[in-house]
Order: structure tokens, then sequence, then C-alpha cells
């Protein structure tokens, strides 16, 4: 589609917020173990940022929950941005209490989810001037979630949102990116399973990665899947679990699509079709990991 026609254009994905009934244990894993700057706190909330805006991360005192929002930038207006979305038959609020780095906001419900979705023009820079902990990932990459309807939620967020496909896994798993990045968010199919599929974020190389995993292992958590190369995306994978049970992906070597006119990723020496262009992949080992065992559970819908 032309994402010139979208409702808002997303350009990056800002934020995913947990909810939690122990906000120290959560906020503690994210500063101690990931790395992540604490920008504002109180009893019942943290926002924690990867270094570069207010917050990446939203931890709220509640019953345990992943994905309990989501936050995007958007190219234009949200002036405009707002009467598309009325236009196209969508209910959006307009707020100015979200978040002290987000004072003007446009919420909408998640088709299928009903997932709170926080659209915003821009955050400030964090405060934190230090050098990041050699463990900090480098930004929040993507989340993935499970969704009752694949081709209705696929629908939205290319027509509304401009995001574009990238790859699908048989008929049940779509991957949809923003930028260049392969993948801002995916979705899986399933009437067996609701909310967030895991959360990942980036690392600059190989070197990073393993010092995050060194760091990890120190602090006692242990990887349930990975290091592995996954098919679509090509990225170097790791996955692991918070103190809430949610499913923590770090990785690097993601593809990218630098020349959308052109269609095809970023050449790397990994790729098996050259060139790599959106596909449709099998279900099986290799597109899940290409180096090792597949995770049942991953693919579970």
């Amino acid at each position: 589609m032309d994402t010139g026609t979208a409702a808002g254009r997303v350009t990056k994905v800002g934020y995913v917020e947990f909810t939690t009934p122990d906000v120290d244990r959560l906020v503690e894993y994210y500063e101690r173990c990931l790395g992540l700057h604490v920008e504002d706190r109180s009893p019942d909330l943290a926002y924690l940022t990867t270094g570069l805006e207010h917050h990446s991360v939203v931890i709220r005192r509640g019953d345990a929950a992943a994905r309990s929002s989501v936050g995007f930038e958007v190219a234009g207006s949200l002036d405009d941005a707002g009467k598309r979305f009325a236009d196209a038959g969508y209910e959006v609020s307009r707020r100015s209490d979200v978040a002290p780095s987000t004072p003007d906001v446009l919420v909408l419900a998640e088709p299928g989810t009903d997932v709170p979705l926080h659209l915003y023009e821009s955050q400030p820079t964090s405060s934190d001037e230090g050098p990041a902990p050699a463990h900090r990932p480098t930004k929040l990459g993507h989340v993935a979630a499970f969704t009752p309807s694949l081709d209705r939620i696929q629908g939205f967020y290319q027509d509304l949102l401009g995001f574009r496909w990238s790859d699908t896994i048989g008929d049940f798993f779509v991957f949809l990116r923003c930028n260049a990045d392969h993948h801002a968010a995916n979705f899986l199919q399933s009437t067996k399973y609701t909310g967030m599929h895991h959360v990942a974020y980036e690392m600059r190389n190989l070197d990073h990665l393993q010092t995050a995993l060194d760091h990890l292992a120190r602090h006692d958590y242990r990887l349930h899947w990975g290091p592995g190369r996954h098919g679509p995306g090509h990225n170097v994978f790791t996955y692991h679990r918070d103190p809430d049970g949610n499913t923590i992906e770090l990785f690097t070597q993601l593809d990218q699509m630098l020349d959308e006119d052109a269609g095809h990723f970023d050449p790397r020496p990994w790729h098996t079709d050259r060139p790599q262009v959106p596909k449709t992949w099998e279900v099986d080992v290799a597109t899940a990991n290409s180096w090792g065992p597949v995770l049942p559970e991953i693919l579970d819908h």
C-alpha cells in the first residue's frame, strides 16, 4: 500500500508497558540486569529508557500483564491523524496524562486485542548523561503478540499505521516493519493464547550480546532458547524470562531494508535467497532456527 495514505504513519516503536504486582522487582531487573536507566519513578509507576529518549519501558502496578499498552512515534500531526482515524470508523481520544514525556497523545484500541495504542509525535531526550552500562541494549526493537485474527490486525497496521509487510511464517505468523528494521511488530494468530508473545531489545553486535548474556548469568538469569539465528529477519537471538515470566529476546544482526524502492533487504552473507525479499516461509526447524533445534513453544498458537 501507499504509506502516505495511512491515518497515522508510524516511524518507530517507542515504548511498551508492563503491569506487575511487584514494581520494585521488575524495575530492579530492568535496571540491574538489562542496564536501563530509571527516568521517572513513584511507588506504583516507573519509566525506564535505553538511553536515547525519555522512556522505552513503562512499569505500572497492577495484575501481571505484558504489553498492556504500546507507544508508537508517528510522522505528521496528531490533528490530521485523529481525523483520519475517525473518518475510518475508529474511536480515538486525545489525552495529556499518558506520560510526563508525551503531553499530547492519540489513544485507540488495537483491533481484536483492545490493547491501548499510544500515538505521539516525539519524546524529549533522556536525562541520563553518563556512559551506558556495557550490557545495556541499544533500543527497544520489536514487540510480538497473539491475535485472534491475523488478517484484521495486519490490515490495520498496514492500512492505518503505515507498516509494510516483511515476512510470514505459514499462515499464522506475520512480521511488519515501520522503518528500515525487518520488523517492529509481529503477530501470531491464535485461538489458544492472548497477550504478548515476546518483547525484543537490540544489541549492537555479537560481542555486545555476549556481554549482556554474561551479565544476566551473573544474576542467575538463564537462557531457555538460543543463541540461534531466525530465518525471517535473520537476527541472532537469545530468549530468557524476566521475573514475571515474560519472554525477553536480546538480538543482533536484524535484516535491514535500506531502500524501499529496491524492495529487498540489505545483502548479508547468511541469506539463502539472493536477493532476500519479503516472502512466506515454510513452517520448519530451519525457519525458526537455522543453527539448531526449534523451541516448540515459540510456534505454539
